[in-house]
C-alpha cells in the first residue's frame, strides 16, 4: 500500500483548518498579506475549499483548507487529492486528539488511487503524522478501506472467485488465522447446493471461503460477504447498461473481508469467522433456470423465480453455515438488490435488523464517521409474496413492489434463529466522486459497523 504519511521531515508546508466562521480570526493572526490575497482569489472557506498562499519568495507558505466542521473525517481529504507533491503538516491548534485522527483517516483515504493499469500520473503528497495520534489505528483504517476499493474496482478478468480466495488466503497468512477453501464440486453440491448452482456455469468454478480468528470463549461474530465476481444475470441476461458495472457484485465479500481485516488489525476481544461466497453468474448450458427447484444447506426448497437475484442464493447457504459454528453475531453485506437504491439512493448504505439494540448502536458511529446508514423495516406482511406453488418459497417476488425487503424476508428463513442479525443491501460503488470517496468501489458500511462493535465488545 502506499504511504500517505511520513514520520519526520526538515520542512513541511501547514495546512490550516478553516470554516467560513473561523476564517476571519484565522487571517487576524496572519501578516496583511494573507488577507489580501484571500480577498483576491475570493476564497470563503466553504467545506472542500483550498487555497495555497504563497511566501513573498512565490513558495507555498501555507494552505488554508475550508472543512465542514461537524464532519472532521473529510477536513483533509481534498488536500490530499489536490494538492502537489510535497510534505504537509496539519496546523492542529485547538484540535482535539479525536479530530487530528479523523482527518488523518480523511487524508488516507483521499490519497486513494487505483492504477494497477496505469502509471501514476504525479506523485502524491504526504502528511507528517499529527501530534498524539494513534498511527497503528489510522493505518489500519486506511489499509481496510484501499483493500475493499481495490478489490472491487479490478475487473472480473483479475478477480474470479480463485482470486478472492487467494487474497483470502494472504490475509489468514498475514493476520495468522485458520482458513479453508470449499470448491470441489461434490463438496459444494452437498454442502452448499445453491453457491453450486448458481457457479455451475462459469469456467471459473465457485468457492466457499471460510476464515476464522480469535480465541475460543470471546463473543462470536460473522460476517458474510455475497461475492458475485461478475453477475450477467444468468439466463434472465442483463440489459447492457445494467451488466456494465457488475464486476462490483463482488462488493460485499469485499466488504466483510475489509471489515475482517480491521477487526483483527485492531485486535478486537472476539472471535471471527469470515464468510464468502465467491462465484460468477455466467450463462452456459449448465446455467440453472427460471423454474428449477434448489434445495439449499438447510433443506428448504426454492424455486426460482429469476436467475438475477442469485446473491441471495449464495447468502442462504452461507447464512445457514454462520448458524452452525454457534455464533453471538451475524452481519451480510450485499450488493443485493435495486430496489434499496431506489429506496435511499447510491450513498446510504440501507440494512435489516432483527435486533433494535444493533439499530440504535449504528447511529452514533455512522454520524460520527460520516458514513451514513438507515433501516429498512422487516415487514412481515410482505412474506406472502415469496410464496411458491411448488416449493417452500420462490427467489424473487414477482411482484414489483418492495424488492429490499421481499429479499431481506427471503434471507431471514435462514439466518441464525434467535442470534441477532445485521443484513447490509448496499451499492458499494461511489458514483461521483467528492473529497476522499473518488468515484467507484467504496466501503459502505464499514466505519459505521466498526463503531458499533467497539461500542458493544469494546476496543482492542
Amino acid at each position: 500500500m502506499e504511504s500517505h504519511f511520513v514520520a519526520a521531515a526538515d520542512a513541511a508546508v501547514p495546512l490550516i483548518p478553516v470554516t467560513t466562521e473561523s476564517l476571519s480570526n484565522v487571517l487576524d493572526a496572519r501578516p496583511e498579506r494573507w488577507r489580501n490575497w484571500v480577498g483576491q482569489r475570493g476564497f470563503k472557506a466553504k467545506a472542500g475549499s483550498l487555497l495555497c498562499v504563497p511566501s513573498p519568495e512565490g513558495q507555498t507558505e501555507g494552505v488554508l483548507v475550508g472543512y465542514d466542521a461537524g464532519k472532521p473525517l473529510w477536513m483533509l481529504a481534498q488536500a490530499a487529492q489536490r494538492l502537489e507533491a510535497g510534505t504537509y503538516r496539519l496546523e492542529e491548534g485547538l484540535l482535539t486528539t479525536e479530530v487530528r485522527l479523523a482527518a488523518a483517516v480523511g487524508w488516507g483515504l483521499g490519497g486513494y488511487r487505483f492504477e494497477r493499469y496505469r502509471k501514476a500520473e504525479r506523485d502524491l503528497p504526504r502528511l507528517l503524522w499529527p501530534g498524539g495520534v494513534d498511527v497503528p489505528r489510522i493505518q489500519a483504517m486506511v489499509a481496510a478501506h484501499v483493500l475493499v476499493r481495490d478489490l472491487i474496482n479490478t475487473p472480473a478478468q483479475d478477480l474470479m472467485p480463485e482470486d478472492l480466495a487467494a487474497v483470502a488466503k494472504e490475509l489468514a497468512t498475514e493476520f495468522q488465522a485458520g482458513i479453508e477453501v470449499v470448491g470441489e464440486p461434490e463438496t459444494l453440491a452437498s454442502g452448499y447446493p445453491c453457491i453450486q448452482a448458481v457457479g455451475s456455469a462459469s469456467a471459473h468454478p465457485p468457492k466457499v471461503i471460510e476464515l476464522s480468528w480469535g480465541e475460543a470463549g470471546r463473543p462470536h461474530l460473522v460476517l458474510v460477504g455475497k461475492g458475485v465476481c461478475f453477475d450477467s444475470g444468468g439466463l434472465n441476461l442483463k440489459p447492457g447498461n445494467s451488466m456494465r458495472l457488475m464486476k462490483k457484485d463482488m462488493g460485499g465479500a469485499a466488504i466483510a473481508l475489509g471489515l475482517g481485516r480491521l477487526i483483527m488489525e485492531l485486535g478486537l476481544p472476539l472471535r471471527l469467522t469470515v464468510l464468502l461466497g465467491a462465484v460468477e453468474n455466467a450463462v452456459g448450458s449448465r446455467s440453472f433456470r427460471p423454474g428449477d427447484v434448489l434445495t439449499a444447506r438447510n433443506g428448504k426448497t426454492i424455486e426460482i423465480d429469476n436467475t438475477d437475484a442469485e446473491g441471495r442464493l449464495l447468502l442462504a447457504d452461507l447464512l445457514v453455515r454462520a448458524g452452525e459454528v454457534k455464533p453471538d453475531l451475524v452481519i451480510d453485506f450485499a450488493t443485493l438488490t435495486g430496489a434499496a437504491r431506489v429506496a435511499v439512493g447510491t450513498e446510504i448504505a440501507a440494512f435489516f435488523s432483527s435486533d433494535a439494540a444493533l439499530t440504535e448502536a449504528l447511529t452514533a458511529p455512522a454520524a460520527e464517521w460520516d458514513d451514513p446508514v438507515w433501516p429498512l423495516p422487516l415487514h412481515e406482511a410482505y412474506r406472502h409474496m415469496l410464496k411458491s406453488d411448488i416449493a417452500d418459497m420462490v427467489n424473487s417476488s414477482s411482484g414489483g413492489y418492495a424488492g429490499a425487503i421481499t429479499a431481506a424476508l427471503f434471507l431471514k428463513e435462514f439466518a441464525p434463529e434467535g442470534v441477532p442479525w445485521l443484513h447490509f443491501d448496499v451499492m458499494a460503488w461511489n458514483t461521483r466522486s467528492r473529497p476522499g470517496r473518488p468515484k467507484g468501489g467504496e466501503a459502505m458500511g464499514l466505519r459505521a459497523v466498526l463503531g458499533m462493535l467497539e461500542s458493544r465488545f469494546g476496543p482492542r
